[in-house]
């Protein structure tokens, strides 16, 4: 009697008029949430879940029904969240072990007056790499780049456009990084898959701005350099880390891991364990301190506030934002779903993206509208993720093209909209407004265009085998019976 109830709820139809309700009264409190009272988007996704609830009761679902779809789009998260966590202790573990600061030691080597953009771009990737956070990285490194970019009599929009682009290639990289990580996993791909996806759109993207960036500076190559600021961040790592290029041994075993097919948890297992050990043995610190510090966070007090801002950080603790936006959008996007919402939106879209070319490209353009419109990057890729998850199923697409196309459109774009909370920090952590930087972020606008070129002509678009189609159908099915 039960299933029948289920049967009948499905036959509702939804209005496109009425499923779009939900997603735009979000919308509007979600700017004015961010925008004008500099709150964060927990609430406005609350809301729109609320909306789309009430709509659907009025169209005759019951509440089991919408329970139902939220707790099951929080089920479709929780490989995701618990991942989230393991890349939080896997900082916490990577910083007090002294490794972050022997990559961020050899990075800031490099730097040379006439490759200075090329130089502070490659250092912002690999400080970015190695903690999967562009924020810090920009307001560290980033802070210290522009002090010596202007020093150099480099403009200062050039100068935030390069660390920009470095930072969120790094960001869009790195396994440790929160965005990187939802959007595997909100789309059931495999972490490391959606990575080595990447590549193809990301790389031609971080060296065109590269090539841009030396010919750029090479009208500044005479400029002398004032490397006080550089030298105060090494002697401070010096003072509060054993550096040594041995510690380098713990990424690479890691990268090895990825490259032998080893899955996502139990390789950022072993990174975990690897930097726990270095902590606790090489560092010198406690046994106790290299364990609280999986949780809690390292706490550093080096006497350089950019050390810092950069090494008080990680710990299960940490990322306990992102899991709560996961948790709440995906109980949006569940609700959103099961009552037909999402259907009908994405029904209307997919008049105009009928092939594979035009889905993804639709899906590039999805997300950079969320972000103009959410203010929020994680929202531009929790919100098209679910939206367009059938689509590609339907289409027989791999789900690793759904991940790219949401971190080609919502990830580094976030950083080109003012009013987004990533153009927010930026020109209050660089001082240089969105529009006067957007030139010169290369790789945050050409990653998008490219992703949509190789769309449309296929290039790198992987489609499903047929065993993986059954699979697919198989694992659905088991959900279906299990809910």
């Amino acid at each position: 009697m039960k299933e029948q109830h289920k049967e009948k709820q499905e036959e509702i139809n939804m209005p496109f008029s009425l499923a779009i309700i939900p997603m735009i009264m979000m919308v509007v409190v979600m700017a004015v949430t961010i925008i004008k009272f500099e709150g964060s988007p927990h609430v406005p996704l609350l809301v729109g879940a609320a909306i789309a609830a009430f709509i659907a009761t009025r169209l005759g679902y019951k509440w089991e029904i919408i329970e139902e779809g939220a707790y099951n789009g929080v089920r479709l998260a929780l490989p995701a969240i618990f991942i989230i966590m393991l890349v939080g202790m896997t900082i916490g573990a990577w910083i007090g072990g002294g490794i972050v600061a022997t990559m961020i030691y050899y990075g800031l080597k490099i730097i040379t007056p006439s490759l200075f953009l090329v130089s502070i771009c490659v250092i912002c990737a690999i400080v970015s790499l190695a903690i999967g956070s562009s924020w810090s990285t920009m307001g560290t490194i980033g802070v210290a780049g522009m002090g010596i970019g202007l020093s150099m009599g480099i403009p200062a929009p050039m100068v935030a456009g390069a660390i920009i682009s470095g930072s969120y290639f790094g960001d869009k990289m790195s396994p440790l990084s929160d965005t990187t990580n939802l959007a595997a996993g909100i789309t059931g791909t495999e972490l490391f898959d959606h990575i080595k996806h990447m590549l193809y759109t990301t790389v031609p993207g971080i060296v065109l701005a590269l090539i841009v960036y030396f010919f750029l500076g090479q009208k500044f190559a005479g400029a002398a350099i004032d490397s006080k600021e550089i030298n105060d961040v090494l002697i401070a790592l010096q003072k509060n880390f054993v550096i040594s290029p041995w510690l380098l041994l713990v990424p690479l075993t890691v990268i090895l891991l990825v490259v032998k097919k080893v899955p996502a948890i139990p390789a950022l297992g072993a990174g975990i364990l690897l930097g726990w050990i270095c902590h606790a043995f090489v560092q010198g610190s406690s046994l106790a301190e290299a364990v609280n510090t999986l949780h809690d966070g390292f706490a550093i007090e080096s006497g350089n506030q950019m050390v810092d801002d950069l090494f008080n950080r990680g710990g299960i603790g940490d990322m306990m934002y992102t899991v709560s936006l996961a948790i709440i959008a995906m109980t949006f996007g569940g609700i959103m779903e099961r009552t037909g919402m999402l259907k009908a939106i994405v029904g209307q879209i997919l008049k105009f993206a009928r092939s594979a070319g035009s889905l993804i490209a639709a899906t590039v353009a999805s997300a950079f509208f969320t972000n103009a419109t959410a203010s929020e990057q994680y929202v531009s890729i929790l919100l098209p993720g679910r939206m367009y998850a059938k689509a590609y199923r339907d289409k027989k697409l791999h789900s690793k093209n759904l991940s790219r196309a949401l971190e080609d459109g919502g990830t580094i774009t976030s950083a080109l909209v003012p009013w987004n909370t990533c153009g927010v920090f930026i020109l209050a952590t660089l001082a240089v407004h969105p529009f006067a930087y957007a030139p010169y972020a290369i790789m945050n606008y050409s990653v998008p265009m490219i992703a949509i070129i190789m769309a449309f002509i296929g290039w790198k678009v992987e489609f499903l085998t047929e065993e993986q189609v059954k699979a697919l159908e198989a694992k659905e099915a088991g959900q279906t019976e299990t809910a």
